[in-house]
């Protein structure tokens, strides 16, 4: 089919544009703000989409550990890469910064799992940071920054999320291996809110402008990243594609890059085309051999 063929790419595509909605959603409201808009509306969404397809609700020690691993896969991981978007951080290098959490992951998996890195994968682990080195050096050191501290603090919320985001992967994969991924997905949200009002409600005003522009950006949030890459996800994993999705991952951050410099100028520097080139090239060698095994 021809859907199977391109899902892996649409997938990519899709989540790829959540780094230029999140810039372009920060001229228009504070971060947490939408986002806590943003999850309502999805876990509404994916509620009615429940009902409609007579989904079976899990049980009471499941929905928790949804609930609970939603407050990190989107409460605590988006919450901090969208303030670190909206105080300067740009998509382009917060792309690259996304690229860690396959290096965390196999960072904490011999801890947590007992699996042993191979030479080549820890090599491939060195080559990653060094990747994000380059690329936010230029951000880290810019005479135009006010200080040292003002430029680092955003891109360290940023590499927290990473961290967040990982640990929710893993407490996932460990927690959540059966039951069904639409009713997990809404209860996710609904952790994620948990998370994000709370936020929104210290240290905002919650302003949204209702402008057109905003409303677009929120429904493209909502029905093309929460529904639209979900509901791809899922069809991944029906049709046993997952593997070409991770692969496909390596794409993400030139293709942030690439749709950054389209929607607002952010410039390609050399320091971000070569930082881009060494973390997929680190996150390729630290993830080979985990993919080859997937593909067996």
């Amino acid at each position: 089919m021809t859907l199977d063929r391109f899902a892996p790419a649409i997938f990519v595509l899709l989540w790829s544009t959540g780094w230029v909605v999140a810039k372009y959603a920060a001229r228009h409201s504070e971060p947490f703000t939408f986002l806590g808009i943003r999850y309502a509306l999805s876990a509404l969404a994916f509620f009615a989409l429940c009902w409609v397809l007579k989904a079976k609700w899990p049980d009471r020690a499941t929905v928790l550990r949804a609930i609970y691993s939603g407050f990190f896969l989107h409460g605590f991981y988006l919450a901090g890469l969208w303030w670190a978007i909206a105080n300067g951080v740009a998509a382009g290098i917060s792309g690259i910064i996304a690229a860690l959490q396959p290096l965390l992951t196999a960072m904490v998996a011999p801890f947590l799992i007992g699996e042993h890195l191979q030479p080549t994968q820890k090599f491939g682990l060195l080559l990653g940071f060094f990747g994000i080195a380059i690329a936010v050096s230029p951000k880290l050191f810019d005479p135009a920054s006010a200080s040292l501290v003002h430029a680092a603090v955003p891109l360290a919320i940023n590499l927290i999320a990473m961290i967040s985001v990982t640990y929710g992967t893993i407490y996932q994969k460990k927690h959540l291996q059966t039951g069904d991924l639409k009713t997990i997905a809404t209860m996710q949200y609904v952790g994620a809110l948990i998370v994000t009002l709370p936020l929104a409600l210290a240290f905002e005003r919650l302003h949204f402008d209702a402008t057109p522009e905003a409303f677009g950006a929120l429904i493209w949030s909502v029905f093309g990243l929460s529904m639209g890459g979900i509901g791809l996800l899922l069809y991944l994993i029906r049709r046993g594609q997952v593997s070409r999705a991770a692969s496909l991952i390596y794409l993400m951050p030139p293709t942030v890059a690439i749709e950054a410099f389209i929607a607002f100028g952010e410039p390609l520097t050399v320091p971000l085309i070569i930082g881009t080139i060494v973390v997929v090239t680190g996150v390729y060698l630290t993830n080979r051999k985990s993919a080859r095994m997937a593909e067996a």
